[in-house]
């Protein structure tokens, strides 16, 4: 993740009258047929033991490596445990210490229509730490979280949509990003879905997630209809002051799905540290499960999946 402002603690914008609605309510009329399209507080307490596990089982995971691979791998068996078939897509590309090994693991459940939506988040971790960084926000707690939202929806499925739930691998640069390092798994899927004709009605991007303090924003570079989408969806669940506007720019992996012409946005934390406006848990060793919580899962999970409804 790359982002054009370095001051990134932005007031949130006021909640606008948009649509009131409600969390997780039970219906009062036993006739009626409630939404699959939900997220519970149970599903978020899974959300999270997923990061626990995947970060204590699959470290280090730096982009392109042995260790990447491996946790592809795992999120495999992971996914198929919950009932979901995933296959791992591997393929190299080149980066500034020449051509390298990814391996994208992507998860399809089918629809009843030819329209798709693309759930991502990145599995990796940055290079260069230390062999003990577990990346469980930056990376874990998406790809935690992520998972539980696969198991969710094909519980529930078919949907109206086509989901792909896309796990990636290749975010982080190595040495600065370019063309040619960094978001190599998204420019490969992007490329492969474009090339294949896919109808893609939404791109939505999650990224440091799980932060006990959680603020989520939308960058101006994404869709706009769909960031009116996503303060509409957050009106509804309640979260609307979990999440607000960011008006500069978030070279993430939705940016690969924007080149290509797809409509695309990133609910993404900015701020992960010790302190408010702090940043000093992000990139470092500090970056541990302890620092997460499943309430800031549970409105992330929340959020997307009213926005998969409206959609």
């Amino acid at each position: 993740m790359r982002t054009t402002r370095m001051n990134i603690l932005l007031p949130f914008l006021s909640a606008v009258s948009i649509l009131a609605g409600c969390g997780e309510k039970t219906q009062p009329d036993a006739k009626a047929v409630p939404s699959p399209l939900t997220f519970t507080t149970a599903q978020a307490g899974v959300a999270l033991s997923n990061v626990v596990a995947f970060v204590s089982e699959c470290t280090p995971r730096d982009g392109g490596t042995p260790g990447s691979d491996r946790a592809a791998v795992w999120l495999q068996a992971r996914l198929a445990h919950r009932g979901v078939t995933a296959a791992i897509d591997r393929f190299t590309d080149y980066t500034p210490e020449g051509p390298r090994p990814f391996a994208n693991v992507l998860a399809t459940i089918p629809g009843t229509g030819d329209e798709w939506v693309v759930l991502l988040s990145h599995f990796d971790t940055k290079c260069r730490i230390a062999n003990e960084f577990q990346g469980a926000n930056d990376g874990g707690s998406s790809t935690g979280l992520l998972l539980e939202l696969a198991a969710a929806l094909q519980a529930t499925a078919p949907h109206r949509l086509n989901v792909l739930c896309a796990f990636l691998d290749g975010e982080e640069c190595r040495l600065g990003y370019s063309d040619r390092d960094g978001f190599h798994g998204s420019r490969h899927l992007a490329k492969a879905m474009k090339r294949e004709g896919k109808k893609v009605k939404a791109v939505i991007l999650m990224d440091m997630v799980g932060d006990r303090d959680l603020k989520l924003t939308l960058p101006h570079n994404g869709t706009a209809a769909l960031r009116v989408l996503a303060l509409e969806a957050a009106e509804a669940t309640g979260d609307r002051a979990k999440i607000g506007l960011f008006d500069g720019i978030i070279y993430d992996d939705h940016q690969a799905f924007l080149d290509q012409g797809y409509p695309a946005i990133d609910l993404i934390d900015l701020v992960y540290g010790s302190r408010p406006g702090e940043n000093d848990y992000w990139h470092t060793t500090r970056d541990t499960p302890d620092k997460l919580s499943a309430d800031s899962l549970l409105t992330t999970g929340r959020i997307v999946m009213e926005l998969l409804k409206r959609l």
